[in-house]
This record gives C-alpha cells, sequence and structure tokens, in this order.
C-alpha cells in the first residue's frame, strides 16, 4: 500500500538511504532537513555535523538524486530553546545531559509530526537505527533495538510518545551499517562515504565547557575540590568542567587515583574519591516515559543501560506514584551520572526510560546521615 512518508534527512548516508528505500517500496517520499545551525557557525563551514549547512545542501542533492521533493525548514530557535538552552542549564545544575535525546524528542519527531497535517502525509521516517512493529489500532506499537548491535539508537529514542511511534518508520532498522554503505555506493549517492559525525552537533572549536561557559546564565565560579569526608583538597574552575568518572585534569596529587564521585552545585564543590566510590546500587529516575507498554503496577524485572554505550545490566524498577521511578541494579554500576538517561529493555523491546536525578551510592547516603543538609 503507498503511503505519503516524509523523510527527515540530515544529509548523512544514514537518512539518505532510508529515503531511498522507501521510494524502492513504492511510497511518496518527501525529504525535509531541518535547519537548527546555531549563530557562530559560518555560512562557509564545511563541518560534516548534522547543523551545518553543507549538510543541508547534501540532504538536497541525494533528494534530486532520488527523484523526491526536498525541503529545508528554519527549526533555529526552537532548537536553540530545546536543545542548546537546555544543554547549558543541565550543566549548570552539576548534571550531565545528552542532546541527542532532546533533539529527537522535540525536534526531529514532535518538529516534523506538527508538518504532516499540512503536507497530508501518513509517516515521518528517520535513518535512526532501530525498529517498530505496529500492531492492530488498539494496541501498542513496540520500540525495539536494530539489528546491527553496534549502531543500535533505541537508548536516544525513549521520550518517543506511543501517539507519535506508530506513525514512525525506521527503514534501516534491519540492515547493518555496511549493508548501508553497500546500498549507497550501488545506488550512487553523493553521501555514501560521508563519514559519521561523533561530535555534539552544536559545539564548535573546542570543548563542550568552553561553549556552556560562553552560554552560561550566569558567570562560572572556582570552588572547592573536597573528599567525600568533606576535606577540602584543592580548587576547581567551575563545575561545568568536570562529569562524574572523571580522573584527568584534578590537579589533585595522592598516592591513589582520584575520580571525580559527585558534583555538588549546592556548595559549588567537586567531590573526588577512589575508583570504587563511583558504584552505585541503582537510581532515581524522573520524567519516564513508557513507550512500548503501559505504567507498570508493580515492580519490574528488566534490563536496563545507564549510558549511550554502557552493557545492558539487570534491574528491578520499583514504580512509585508519580512519574519517577527507582531502579536497584543487580550488580553495582559506575559512574552512573545525573542527566544521563537510564533506559529500561526487555529483551529487544525498549520499554522505556528517563533521566537520572540521583545515583544511589553507598557513601553518599552516610555521609547525608552526618551532614545537615544545606
Amino acid at each position: 500500500m503507498t503511503r505519503r512518508v516524509i523523510v527527515a534527512m540530515s544529509g548523512g548516508v544514514d537518512s539518505s538511504v532510508a529515503a531511498a528505500l522507501l521510494v524502492d517500496a513504492g511510497h511518496e517520499v518527501i525529504g525535509i532537513t531541518l535547519n537548527v545551525e546555531q549563530p557562530g557557525h559560518s555560512p562557509d563551514d564545511r563541518r560534516e555535523g548534522c547543523c551545518s549547512l553543507a549538510s543541508i545542501e547534501d540532504a538536497r542533492r541525494v533528494a534530486d538524486q532520488i527523484g523526491i521533493p526536498h525541503y529545508s525548514l528554519n527549526f533555529r530557535e526552537r532548537f536553540a530553546r530545546m536543545v542548546v538552552d537546555d544543554f547549558v542549564a543541565e550543566y549548570e545544575r552539576g548534571r550531565t545531559p545528552n542532546p541527542c535525546v532532546r533533539c529527537n524528542q522535540h525536534i526531529k519527531f514532535d518538529g516534523i509530526l506538527d508538518r504532516l497535517a499540512g503536507l497530508d502525509a501518513d509517516f515521518v521516517a528517520t535513518g535512526h537505527y532501530a525498529r517498530v512493529e505496529h500492531g492492530v489500532p488498539a494496541s501498542r506499537s513496540q520500540l525495539l533495538r536494530a539489528l546491527d548491535g553496534a549502531k543500535d539508537q533505541s537508548y536516544v529514542l525513549y521520550p518517543v510518545q506511543q501517539s507519535t511511534l506508530r506513525r514512525v518508520l525506521f527503514p534501516l532498522g534491519n540492515l547493518h551499517k555496511a549493508d548501508v554503505r553497500a546500498i549507497a555506493r550501488g545506488r550512487g549517492l553523493r553521501t555514501a562515504e560521508k563519514p559519521e559525525s561523533q561530535e555534539i552537533c552544536f559545539v564548535t572549536g573546542g570543548h563542550y565547557g568552553s561553549f556552556v561557559a560562553e552560554h552560561a546564565t550566569a558567570p562560572v565560579r572556582r570552588g572547592p575540590i573536597v573528599t567525600v569526608d568533606g576535606q577540602v583538597v584543592g580548587e576547581h574552575r567551575g563545575l561545568i568542567y568536570y562529569t562524574i568518572g572523571q580522573r584527568r585534569g584534578l590537579g589533585v596529587a595522592g598516592a591513589d587515583p582520584r575520580y571525580v564521585v559527585d558534583l555538588d552545585p549546592t556548595r559549588n564543590a567537586v567531590v573526588i574519591g577512589r575508583r570504587e566510590l563511583l558504584d552505585s546500587t541503582g537510581c532515581v529516575v524522573d520524567a519516564v516515559n513508557w513507550v512500548s507498554i503501559e505504567r507498570p503496577r508493580e515492580a519490574l524485572r528488566c534490563e536496563v543501560r545507564v549510558r549511550a554505550h554502557a552493557p545492558l545490566t539487570p534491574a528491578t524498577i520499583h514504580v512509585g506514584p508519580t512519574d519517577s521511578v527507582a531502579i536497584e541494579f543487580d550488580e553495582p554500576q559506575r559512574a552512573v551520572a545525573p542527566g544521563q538517561a537510564a533506559v529500561v529493555y526487555q529483551g529487544d523491546r525498549v520499554l522505556g526510560g528517563g533521566t537520572i536525578a540521583r545515583a544511589m551510592r553507598p557513601w553518599a547516603r552516610e555521609r547525608a546521615m552526618v551532614t545537615p543538609a544545606s
């Protein structure tokens, strides 16, 4: 059955092949690229990231090659407000955000779905490596991990609402990256050999900390580096330059290696300790979206991923009366960072996920028993 499908074309090989496969399947395809170029990027910037003007041109030329219409939509203000501003605010709070999660939620899906009615389209498709199984109208669509485990991107897709997932296609979900490259070469697509961008697309010319400092709502302040028992052992140059698990660049001498085990914005302190103090027995997760299932009413056995490339770990989910849950790991997990996503799986199925609000570390609980809350 022929459908009208909007394809989000980033100018990379993955979305190019996704569009081509949908054309091959007989669908009426419309390519859309969202212009999210931020101030400070030169019009002559030939970066490979999905935010560059060069990528918009690549998407347009691929659309010409495969014979589909292509439109570029101005999403600069929305991207700045929903993704960039949130990124900066989270670092100012001593958290470690994942901007790709926000971009998928508020830009690539919600933003394009806003255009579906105007274009009389049935589905939106992307080049993400994930799968979706659509049931009959009365049942829930299922978000699944990609066949290519090395490229699976289901982790960053957990915020997609069920109402949105029903109108989403992932043409690459059953392919390996090598297959996608081969398809692009076979069709002579200009993006066939285009390298992948591994950087945060809107951070250019330096470390993310410099970007946050430039866009912060208040001046970045120096503060104490302290041990878990409160001893001041040094001075940091601003919380935004540190992440949980960091070892290098602390400027603190000692017989044993020390790691950042906590960031305390209340005291403007970087807390350091031995490597084993990075271990968490669980975490509290806020703003949970249950994408493939209804909200559970009782404890749930599952597997959890607490960073984009972390291994899945067995865990138990304890559901409370709000949209927060407590996750109890079967085995302690290292460097669980507030601001990152915790995504819940059963087999290949993505049940849901949310934002890590707090890591449960034994030493932090012990310290709270003797240290008054500030």
